[in-house]
């Protein structure tokens, strides 16, 4: 049961990594239709997510970012009096690619699609270079895991709530004897451990923007040149002026946040898809802001040593 939640965890983790590997691959085709002046640009269509992220604070996550504030982007100046004036949505991309991709650490908190069970995967998690994280998930609202991974070790709690939901189908008995022993109680386990291989991946940014830029494997791109980005309008995103691309691939429908001030960052990121249940929303902040991976104190349960004296 212990492996079953941990593969749980796991897998979520990383179909929100698959999710975000191609964020930036805006310009994976070709194709560029946007004047240069913001003439005649689309507006953007409203957040695809399902709900937003509650940007709530806990002891072993980064701070509320407000990220309720950014739900509906709001109409601003034109977009030839912005930061962008007189570039095409290609040479936009180009500049929020190197920015995101040159970050030492971040932070993205939204809804994706889980694929496998067909319901919705919330995240909020800070990651950096060096591989450390800290933050929450959850799946379909069914409790919260909390995660940290520091230097070689990996720390896991799960509420009630969600032990329940990811054992269901479960022996009766041992769906409470997991609740007993693992509810709101922090757990520990090796990083390098086969258990935490997946997880600590997924905890290093150089692993989650590997293939950003378009050059290699993951970077979005169906290499058949039908990818159109266009520009969008000047907006906001919690409060901070940004700038929007528009990326139409088949039925595909993307709309990228570019931040206006300061370095041209990636800020959200809204994705619509043709097919049932494929579109989400997330939000990045934080940018080169420290990750909090303080390891928790006081009764925390040694899943390694645990293992090894059941095996």
């Amino acid at each position: 049961m212990r492996r079953h939640v941990r593969r749980s965890t796991s897998t979520a983790l990383l179909l929100a990594a698959a999710a975000t590997a191609s964020l930036t691959g805006c310009q994976s085709g070709p194709s560029d239709t946007g004047g240069t002046d913001g003439t005649g640009a689309t507006a953007p269509a409203g957040s695809a997510a399902s709900g937003k992220p509650d940007g709530s604070a806990s002891a072993s996550r980064p701070a509320s970012g407000g990220a309720e504030a950014a739900a509906a982007p709001s109409a601003s100046a034109s977009a030839s009096e912005g930061p962008f004036a007189g570039l095409s949505a290609t040479e936009i991309s180009d500049r929020a690619l190197e920015a995101t991709t040159g970050a030492r650490s971040l932070r993205m908190t939204g809804d994706v699609p889980d694929e496998e069970s067909g319901g919705t995967i919330r995240i909020d998690l800070a990651l950096d270079r060096e591989g450390e994280c800290a933050g929450t998930m959850s799946m379909d609202g069914q409790g919260e895991a909390e995660l940290i991974k520091t230097g070689d070790t990996v720390y896991l709690k799960y509420d009630e709530q969600f032990l329940r939901a990811q054992s269901e189908g479960e022996p009766q008995a041992d769906t409470e004897a997991l609740v007993s022993l693992l509810a709101d109680r922090w757990t520990k386990m090796s990083a390098t451990g086969p258990d935490a291989k997946d997880m600590t991946s997924f905890c290093d940014l150089d692993t989650m923007l590997d293939g950003a830029d378009g050059s290699g494997e993951g970077d979005g791109s169906d290499g058949d040149g039908d990818t159109q980005v266009t520009r969008g309008r000047a907006t906001t995103v919690d409060g901070a002026p940004a700038f929007t691309l528009l990326e139409t691939d088949g039925q595909d429908r993307s709309t990228l946040y570019i931040a206006a001030e300061g370095k041209p960052y990636l800020l959200r990121f809204d994705h619509a898809s043709g097919s049932a249940g494929d579109s989400g929303t997330l939000l990045f902040s934080d940018y080169d802001e420290p990750v909090p991976t303080d390891a928790p104190t006081g009764d925390v349960l040694d899943l390694d040593a645990m293992n090894q004296r059941t095996a």
